[in-house]
C-alpha cells in the first residue's frame, strides 16, 4: 500500500491577484446590481463559471450585450474598440482587467502611436492577447515560440524600423529566456519589455522545483486554459508522470498512475479556486488507500495481447508525428498508424498542428496486420460520427455552421464539417444564375442544413439561406440607421451605360451617371471598376420602394467652385476649344467648365464661318468678359484682346445668339 506516500500542494498553486481581483468584483456585485453579465467566461474554469450561472450571471459575447446590462471586463482585458462599443450600447462598464495586463495595453498603446510595431510573445488566439492588439494603431505580430519568432523576422524586415517587444503575461519564463537570446541577435535595437506576470513566474519555478522531485504531479485548472496548460507544459520536463485534472472527479476519471510514488506534488493554474485544489488534494489522499503496490504482471501482459478488429474503437495515446503520419500506442503488442489521408477529411490540416505527442485520440481500426504488428487507424472517421451528430442537433435547432467548401461536383458543391460532407445543391450554393461554382472551392462559407438522412449520414445544407438571412438583417440595421446626406461605404456591385450599382452591405443603391463625376465621361466604367470600394453620399431613400440613391462625386471637386474661387471677369486665361457651333465656340477653361467665345468676339473683323478661324483642340487666349453662377454661363472674347488697329466688325449686323448650351457641368 501506498500509505507512506507525501502529498505537496505548491504555496503558489490557484488564483493569482489579477483573477481573485475579477471574481471578486463580480460576487461583490450581485446583490448591488442587476443584469450583472461577463464579457466571455471571467476566468477559465468551468466550475466558477457554472457557479455564476447559477447565482444569474452569464457570460456573453459582445453582440448579445443589450442596453441596461452591467457588463464586467474579465482580467485578460479587451481592444480599445470593445470600450467604445459598448459605449455606444449605452451598458455599465464595470473593468476587471488585470492591473498587469492593463500595464501592458499602455505599452503597445503608446509605443505603437511613437511609430513602433509590436511583437507580443504568446498565444494569438488567446483573449488576453487579442486585447494586446486591439490597442496597437500600428502594425502587430505573434509569435508562440524561438522558432515562430525566427521565422516573423525573416519573413518581415524589421531592421530599419523601430521594434518593441511584449510578453503575454503568462508566456513561458524558460521559453522567453531562451527568445531573448535571439532578440540580440536579430533585432538588437529592439525595445524589449518582461511583462510575465511575477506570480506566474513564481508558479512556473516553484511547479518546476516540485516537479523535479516527484515521482507524480497534477496540475489541476481548466483544460483550455492558457496558463495551465503552459504550468503542465513546465513540469512535464521535469516529471515523466504529470497529468492535467479540472477538479476532483476529473482526478478519479484520468487514469493516474500512483504504483510506486513517495512524492506526489500539486500544484494549480491561476483561474483555480482554492476549494478546488483542496478537493483534489483530498481525493488524492483517499486514492492512495485504495491501491494496490503489487504489480500483476500476467494482468498487464494480457492487455498487449487483447484481440483487436476492425471496425473496433480504440484509444491511442499519440508517441510520433512523421511526415504527416501519427504513430499511436493503443495499449496491445501493435503499433499504431494514422496515414495522413485518415486523419482529418480536411486536407489542408497538418497533424502537427493539430495533436501533440502524448495526446489521446479515440480512433477506429480500419486494418490490422498481425505478422507486422501493425495496425492502421482512421481519426477521420471518429470525427465524422460526432460531426454528424452535431448537425443533427444543428438542423433541429436551426443553428448556422462554418465549413469549408472541398469539391464541386455534378448539381452542387460539398462542404466539409467536423469531418462530414454536406451537400449543398446549386441553386442553394450560388447567389446567381450565372455564377461559377468553382469560385467556392477552398472557400469558408457559412450554411444551414435543410435535410438530415441518419440512416444514410448524408445531409443538405444552404449557402444562400444563411446569406437572405444576413442581408434580410443587414437591410433592416440600414434603413434603421441610413439618412440622407450622410457618407457610407460600399462595393461597386455592377455597371450600365446609365449609372453603377453599389453593393452597401445587404442594400444597392444607384449612382447615376450624372452623379459620378464633375467631367464629362463617355462611360461609368471610366470613373470606377467593378470589385472598387467606395464611400459614396445617400441623395435619396424611397421608403415605398426601399430604393437608394447615391452621390460619388465630391462637393469638394465641384468645377464651378474651383472657378468661382480662381477666376474673374476681366481675366485673362487660355483655354481649349472643345465645339464649334454656328454662333461661335465653346472653349474650356477648366475640366467641366466651358465658356462661350461668341462669334462677333472672335476677331476685329466680320467672320462668317467660326470654323474658319477656329478648330477643336486649338487653344486660344481670350478674356473672361461675364459671368453668369446662377445659369452657369461664361462669356469669353478674344477680340477684347487684339489691338484696335483692325477694320471694326459689324456688330449690329450679326445675329445675336440668345439660346447657348449650357457648360458641361450643368
Amino acid at each position: 500500500m501506498l500509505r507512506e506516500c507525501k502529498i505537496f500542494v505548491a504555496k503558489t498553486a490557484g488564483f493569482c491577484f489579477g483573477v481573485d481581483r475579477a471574481v471578486k468584483i463580480v460576487y461583490n456585485m450581485l446583490d448591488s446590481r442587476n443584469n450583472v453579465v461577463t464579457l466571455g467566461p471571467i476566468i477559465h474554469n468551468p466550475n466558477v463559471v457554472s457557479d455564476l450561472k447559477a447565482k444569474g450571471v452569464f457570460p456573453k459575447e459582445l453582440s448579445e450585450v443589450r442596453e441596461g446590462d452591467t457588463v464586467v471586463i474579465r482580467s485578460h482585458g479587451v481592444a480599445a474598440q470593445v470600450y467604445e462599443e459598448l459605449k455606444d450600447k449605452g451598458v455599465d462598464i464595470i473593468d476587471a482587467t488585470c492591473p498587469f495586463v492593463s500595464r501592458i495595453h499602455k505599452i503597445a498603446s503608446e509605443r505603437s502611436e511613437a511609430g513602433y510595431i509590436i511583437l507580443i510573445a504568446g498565444d494569438a488566439d488567446h483573449p488576453e492577447v487579442q486585447g494586446i492588439r486591439g490597442h496597437c494603431s500600428g502594425e502587430s505580430y505573434v509569435f508562440g515560440s524561438c522558432q515562430d519568432f525566427e521565422n516573423l523576422v525573416k519573413e518581415h524586415d524589421f531592421s530599419s524600423k523601430k521594434v518593441a517587444i511584449l510578453a503575454q503575461t503568462t508566456y513561458n519564463r524558460n521559453v522567453w529566456s531562451d527568445c531573448q537570446k535571439l532578440f540580440e541577435r536579430y533585432l538588437p535595437e529592439a525595445v524589449v519589455f518582461d511583462t510575465i506576470c511575477n506570480a506566474t513566474q513564481e508558479r512556473q519555478k516553484e511547479a518546476a522545483e516540485m516537479a523535479a522531485k516527484a515521482d507524480v504531479m497534477v496540475i489541476v485548472g481548466g483544460l483550455h486554459s492558457s496558463n495551465t496548460l503552459k504550468l503542465k507544459a513546465v513540469c512535464s520536463e521535469f516529471c515523466d508522470k504529470c497529468y492535467l485534472v479540472e477538479d476532483a472527479d476529473g482526478l478519479r476519471n484520468c487514469d493516474i498512475d500512483l504504483r510506486g510514488a513517495n512524492f506526489i506534488g500539486i500544484s494549480a493554474g491561476a483561474s483555480t479556486p482554492a476549494y478546488i485544489i483542496k478537493e483534489v488534494q483530498q481525493t488524492m489522499s483517499e486514492m492512495l488507500n485504495n491501491v494496490d503496490e503489487e504489480f500483476n504482471f500476467e494482468e498487464e501482459l494480457e492487455k498487449t495481447l487483447k484481440k483487436i478488429h476492425i471496425g473496433m474503437k480504440v484509444e491511442g495515446v499519440v508517441t510520433d508525428i512523421n511526415n504527416g503520419e501519427v504513430a499511436v500506442d493503443i495499449g496491445t503488442k501493435h503499433t499504431g498508424y494514422i496515414p495522413a489521408s485518415e486523419f482529418s477529411d480536411d486536407p489542408t490540416v497538418k497533424p502537427e498542428d493539430v495533436v501533440k505527442v502524448g495526446d489521446t485520440l479515440d480512433l477506429i481500426v480500419l486494418k490490422t496486420n498481425d505478422q507486422e504488428g501493425i495496425v492502421t487507424l482512421s481519426k477521420k472517421k471518429v470525427d465524422a460520427v460526432l460531426g454528424f451528430q452535431k448537425i443533427v442537433e444543428a438542423s433541429e435547432a436551426g443553428t448556422v455552421l462554418e465549413g469549408t467548401v472541398t469539391n464541386v461536383i455534378k448539381g452542387g458543391v460539398l462542404v466539409s464539417y467536423n469531418g462530414v460532407k454536406v451537400f449543398v445543391p446549386a441553386t442553394h450554393a450560388a447567389p446567381r444564375r450565372d455564377f461559377d461554382l468553382n469560385e467556392l472551392l477552398k472557400q469558408t462559407v457559412r450554411f444551414k442544413i435543410l435535410e438530415v438522412n441518419e440512416a444514410k449520414q448524408r445531409a443538405v445544407g444552404s449557402i444562400r439561406a444563411v446569406a437572405r438571412e444576413e442581408r434580410a438583417a443587414a437591410q433592416a440595421k440600414f434603413f434603421e440607421t441610413a439618412q440622407i446626406g450622410s457618407e457610407v461605404e460600399g462595393t461597386v456591385k455592377s455597371i450600365t451605360d446609365y449609372g453603377v450599382f453599389v453593393d452597401l452591405g445587404g442594400v444597392d443603391g444607384l449612382v447615376r451617371r450624372m452623379d459620378l463625376s464633375w467631367k464629362r465621361i463617355k462611360h461609368p466604367s471610366d470613373v470606377v471598376s467593378v470589385g472598387d470600394k467606395i464611400t459614396v453620399k445617400i441623395k435619396d431613400i424611397d421608403d415605398e420602394t426601399k430604393k437608394v440613391s447615391l452621390i460619388y462625386k465630391k462637393d469638394s471637386e465641384n468645377p464651378w467652385e474651383i472657378f468661382k474661387a480662381n477666376y474673374e471677369v476681366g481675366q485673362t486665361v487660355k483655354a481649349t476649344v472643345v465645339s464649334i457651333t454656328s454662333f461661335g465656340a465653346f472653349a474650356q477653361i477648366i475640366d467641366g467648365i466651358d465658356g462661350l467665345i461668341h462669334i462677333s468676339q472672335i476677331a476685329n473683323q466680320r467672320v462668317n464661318n467660326v470654323s474658319d478661324i477656329l478648330s477643336v483642340g486649338q487653344e486660344v487666349e481670350c478674356k473672361i468678359t461675364e459671368i453668369d453662377a446662377d445659369k452657369k454661363r461664361i462669356s469669353l472674347s478674344i477680340r477684347a484682346l487684339l489691338p484696335d488697329d483692325a477694320e471694326p466688325a459689324d456688330d449690329e449686323a450679326d445675329d445675336v445668339v440668345e439660346e447657348t448650351t449650357e457648360d458641361s457641368a450643368e
